[in-house]
């Protein structure tokens, strides 16, 4: 037992890389659409939907504008499903724990390879479900490994950025699809590998997790997964059992019970943190979602439909969403390094951490607008830079998004939360499709005043660090009169 002790240091740094492998590898793959979008269309799905059409000026053509929209109707659907049903996912997670939930994203990740594999240019409508489950799952498996940051305490913004930005880095798996795709490889075998893969999740499941959730704060010799021949349990103190302290331990006061009242999700759902971090991510979630699900359309408009610099610029996209997991941990080390200054007389370290946040919701929201500005520019080589921009920002947004709920609310209520938000604001995401079908319509497939309208809507995005910043103010202002009652930090 000794030797499994002297060990721990090492399983908790072998936890943490493995868990980043499986999110670069899988987990966010469903956002690298365009790269697997250009090998469907190769394949001749729905191509019965592309027709014969004429210009003004009597040039024939063919539109595919039918087919664009099923592509662009897929990840709609994808995308709504990958955040809205993290809200009972979310429950699932905090009622059942890490095993059960891992189980059920295997399941539904390596079913929807599997329709993926079995699709075909006369069987397209399996791409429908199949991508559905291929984002749920990966989302699932986002969730699960971001509480490994409890295991490094003074890190564990870092982690949960660097996690979120490995999630969306694996968009780079379609393209390396595309890429053998293009060598030979056959699509079908491709996703048969991805389901396979089913197994090292199992393992690393069973061996490297635990069966319930990593507390915060830690608990003393606190082990977990597969050690020494059987699965261990926390330490327990003499009038506390095992399961005390994993699952009930990040609810508890502890010693500062008395000092501050544990929020309900209730009380939490309803403050003004939570609504205005709603609206926060939802306006930004939103630019990004319809950026990547009209990347294609964007593109053949603009190189005029020329297949090869259509390839060339998705090709350059999907490269840059690799940079994820090396731009998201800035966010964290930011907010960690910001933590990490003295506190004032009396300032709690929750409150510390809400002052920390306030510049990276700022600096997210900033990137945001600029990126929109880029993307609304029609002109294609501007595009590189569009695409550094987007990958910048939503690492920034998705590591940012979790870290703040992991600091602003009680970790019990984390999954719950967690699922909510993305739920909640998958609901906002589900305007993207009436909106590409404004632009494919009305606007005679020219984005422009779509564009600037979602540029001027992510202005709003600023009220929530604003907020957050006044109430930290609000707190320190608190603090320097006397009073009975201490300060809530929850707004």
């Amino acid at each position: 037992m000794v030797g499994c002790k002297e060990g721990a240091g090492l399983r908790r740094w072998f936890t943490l890389v493995t868990g980043l492998l499986e999110c670069l590898c899988f987990a966010g793959a469903v956002f690298g659409w365009a790269s697997l979008v250009f090998v469907l269309k190769t394949e001749g799905y729905f191509s019965s939907l592309c027709v014969n059409a004429t210009k003004v000026d009597g040039t024939e053509f063919i539109d595919c504008s039918g087919q664009d929209e099923q592509f662009a109707l897929i990840f709609t659907i994808a995308s709504f499903m990958n955040n809205f049903l993290l809200l009972p996912n979310g429950f699932l997670f905090d009622h059942f724990g890490t095993l059960v939930s891992r189980l059920q994203a295997i399941s539904l990740y390596s079913t929807g390879a599997l329709l993926v594999a079995f699709s075909s240019s006369a069987l397209p409508s399996l791409l429908f479900p199949a991508l559905a489950l291929i984002s749920v799952g990966g989302i699932l498996f986002l969730v699960t490994n971001m509480q490994i940051g409890n295991l490094f305490g003074s890190s564990r913004s870092t982690i949960i950025t660097l996690y979120n930005g490995a999630f969306d880095s694996s968009s780079v798996l379609f393209l390396i699809i595309k890429l053998l795709f293009e060598a030979g490889v056959s699509l079908q075998a491709s996703f048969l590998f991805l389901a396979a893969c089913g197994i090292l999740h199992l393992l690393r499941t069973f061996i490297l997790l635990p069966k319930t959730q990593i507390p915060h704060p830690l608990p003393d010799n606190y082990t977990y997964g597969m050690s020494c021949g059987q699965t261990e349990k926390p330490a327990a103190s003499d009038n506390m059992e095992s399961d005390d302290i994993t699952e009930e331990m990040p609810c508890q006061g502890g010693n500062n019970e008395a000092v501050e009242k544990v929020p309900t999700f209730q009380e939490c759902f309803l403050s003004k943190f939570f609504m205005w971090h709603l609206v926060w991510l939802s306006i930004m979630q939103l630019r990004h979602y319809l950026f990547i699900g009209t990347l294609n359309p964007m593109l053949q408009r603009l190189t005029n439909g020329e297949p090869s610099l259509v390839s060339s610029y998705t090709n350059a996209f999907a490269v840059t969403q690799l940079c994820g997991v090396f731009c998201a941990p800035w966010n964290g080390l930011l907010m960690d390094r910001l933590k990490g200054k003295p506190r004032a007389p009396g300032e709690s370290e929750k409150e510390t951490d809400l002052r920390a946040s306030v510049l990276s919701l700022s600096l997210t929201a900033l990137q945001c607008v600029l990126f929109s500005i880029c993307a609304s520019t029609p002109f294609l080589p501007l595009q590189y830079l569009t695409f550094a921009l987007q990958v910048l920002n939503r690492s920034f947004l998705y590591g940012g998004n979790a870290a703040f709920i992991s600091i602003a609310f009680p970790s019990c209520h984390f999954g719950k939360l967690y699922g909510t938000i993305m739920a909640l604001s998958a609901l906002v995401a589900l305007l993207q499709y009436p909106c590409f079908i404004l632009v494919k319509g009305v606007l005679g497939g020219d984005p422009l005043y779509v564009n600037v309208s979602l540029t001027l809507l992510t202005l709003l995005a600023f009220i929530h660090p604003v907020c957050v910043y006044l109430h930290c103010r609000r707190l320190a202002t608190q603090r320097s009169e006397p009073t009975d009652t201490p300060p809530s930090t929850l707004s």
